[in-house]
């Protein structure tokens, strides 16, 4: 064994060991981006709930305290893990596009597209909300206590009040337009319009009627009557309107479909399918750079930091090119994942060059034609990685009964084709715009859960994800340790790592490899369980505000 493997393997060694103390848990854990919300799950999983029952109360706490990442004005997709029956079961709770969305609908006059904020903060970009009808579809699957008890720890949040959390607060502080909102300026700003601080109090009482009348009549209380005519009213009356309609809500329906699963050394991983494009890509770069045993390495080596980046070119190559919703576009999933494919997109890699920017490949089978997740396990072994998102911070702006509508239609490509040939993933009515969002499921080979895992962050979401199953599973760290380890993150461009950490040191061998480097701040917002034993390890990204906690 040479030095290089040498002090691998004891880098491993000491990772093996690294099991903080009081994270074991013998039968249930949460792991989410608050401690509110993590205790409300932790409550429901203690009165015999399920884990999808625990993932509802955390998605509610959730959208109370964390308004500015996720609630039910938005989306989210859930993989479900049944612990007796050992299969997983995906629920796509996608936004989508109106009936009367257009492939021009994110162009100015010109022909251009429009600004960011012009964009986002609109009518145009509100999709019709699908997380609601998509938990109450779970719920009826794997639910074991009633739905309007899962909205009690939320309700009570928001009609009692709560300390104003630091990420909130950074996020007041970064946007002060939003005071243009009357709704988000009575709640989150003081009367002389500065934002409320770390340790405020507030409360939103209407957000707690709003869901006292979801939790009493179930999801028809949203897509149908007053608070579904409110959301068009405001959507179709914006400075910037947009064509949310009555009938696009009533009409929404979320979809179960099947997990994207590959192997990976001695694992099977599953993940989110389109119109999700994280499961695809992380598969993709999981099985580029399997032959090349970065286990051997030191976590976050130069060797292994340059094979990540240069195999997530490729895989973010074939993404901006093929995946879209799959009920509008030809998505060559079992070719992007074929082991012939794989094998020759990994020829254009190098150990010691980067190939920099790439184009995307030909699969078999092709025919041209603000974020949060949370991790939980249940005293049963099933278990539910939840990702949930309104996409920007605070969404479209636009509150409605004390509930923020997403801004989930930037998603799509602004442009509809390029060069002449359409973009797989450009508005079209009924449409569900493309997600990194990647929700994932690790199973050994007796499909025993492993590891659950996910990550907030836009297109960010996808590397993280990776990079943190590459420290659980390659180099062997605690979930805490993977989840806080340096990032690199490569999106077929600059490689980017993370400003103020060892990695950043990396920058300079990385530019003599050829890769042109972004060094950078990195918000995170991973959280994830692993099986340790007979019982469960938990980890909440150290950049938020999240916790992980058992019983």
């Amino acid at each position: 064994m040479n030095l290089r493997r040498l002090l691998a393997a004891l880098v491993l060694l000491v990772a093996a060991c690294r099991v903080p103390a009081g994270l074991a848990a013998p039968q249930a854990m949460v792991a989410a981006a608050h401690p509110l919300a993590v205790e409300a799950g932790l409550e429901v999983l203690r009165r015999g709930g399920s884990a999808v029952d625990a993932a509802i109360a955390v998605q509610m706490v959730l959208g109370v305290v964390e308004p500015h990442a996720s609630g039910i004005g938005g989306g989210g997709f859930l993989l479900h893990y049944d612990g007796a029956a050992q299969v997983i079961a995906v629920y796509d709770g996608r936004e989508t596009a109106p009936t009367g969305a257009n492939p021009t609908m994110f162009l100015d006059r010109d022909g251009k597209p429009l600004g960011f904020r012009e964009a986002v903060v609109s009518g145009v970009s509100v999709g019709a909300p699908g997380v609601l009808a998509m938990l109450e579809l779970a719920h009826k699957e794997h639910g074991k206590l009633p739905w309007s008890e899962l909205f009690e720890p939320a309700i009570a949040a928001a009609r009692d009040g709560f300390a104003v959390p630091s990420r909130l607060a950074l996020w007041l502080g970064r946007m002060p337009g939003l005071r243009e909102e009357p709704g988000i300026r009575a709640i989150y700003f003081n009367a002389d319009g500065s934002p409320r601080k770390t340790g405020d109090r507030i409360a939103n009482p209407d957000l707690a009627e709003t869901m006292a009348l979801i939790a009493d009549q179930g999801s028809r209380a949203f897509y149908q009557g007053p608070i579904a005519a409110e959301m068009v009213d405001r959507v179709r009356n914006h400075v910037r309107p947009g064509t949310l309609s009555l009938a696009d809500l009533a009409d929404y329906r979320p979809i179960k479909r099947e997990p994207v699963c590959g192997p990976y050394r001695v694992w099977i991983v599953c993940g989110m399918p389109p119109p999700s494009s994280g499961g695809i890509a992380i598969l993709q770069v999981l099985a580029l750079i399997e032959p090349f045993e970065i286990w051997r390495d030191a976590p976050n080596d130069l060797r292994s930091v340059h094979l990540i980046a240069e195999a997530s070119r490729l895989a973010f190559a074939d993404r901006d090119r093929y995946v879209a919703d799959p009920a509008f576009a030809n998505v060559p999933t079992a070719g992007l994942l074929s082991s012939a494919y794989i094998a020759e997109r990994r020829k254009l890699m190098s150990p010691d060059r980067s190939m920099g920017k790439v184009g995307p490949g030909v699969p078999p089978g092709y025919v041209e034609r603000g974020t949060s997740h949370m991790s939980i396990v249940d005293r049963w072994g099933n278990a539910v990685s939840f990702t949930t998102t309104i996409e920007a911070p605070f969404g479209a702006q636009i509150m409605v009964r004390g509930f923020l509508l997403n801004n989930e239609l930037t998603d799509f490509a602004p442009q509809p084709e390029v060069d002449g040939k359409p973009i797989a993933n450009r508005v079209e009515p009924g449409k569900r715009p493309r997600s990194s969002m990647s929700p994932t499921l690790i199973l050994d080979r007796d499909r025993r859960l492993v590891l659950a895992l996910g990550s907030a962050g836009g297109s960010r979401i996808i590397g993280d994800v990776l990079h943190a199953l590459i420290g659980v599973l390659d180099w062997n760290l605690s979930v805490p340790a993977a989840l806080a380890q340096p990032r690199v993150t490569n999106r077929n461009g600059p490689t980017e790592l993370e400003q103020g950490t060892p990695l950043a040191g990396q920058a300079e061998r990385l530019r003599a490899l050829g890769h042109q480097v972004q060094v950078r701040v990195h918000e995170g917002g991973l959280a994830g369980i692993r099986r340790v034993g007979d019982g469960w390890e938990g980890g909440a990204d150290p950049r938020r505000d999240g916790v992980s906690r058992g019983e």
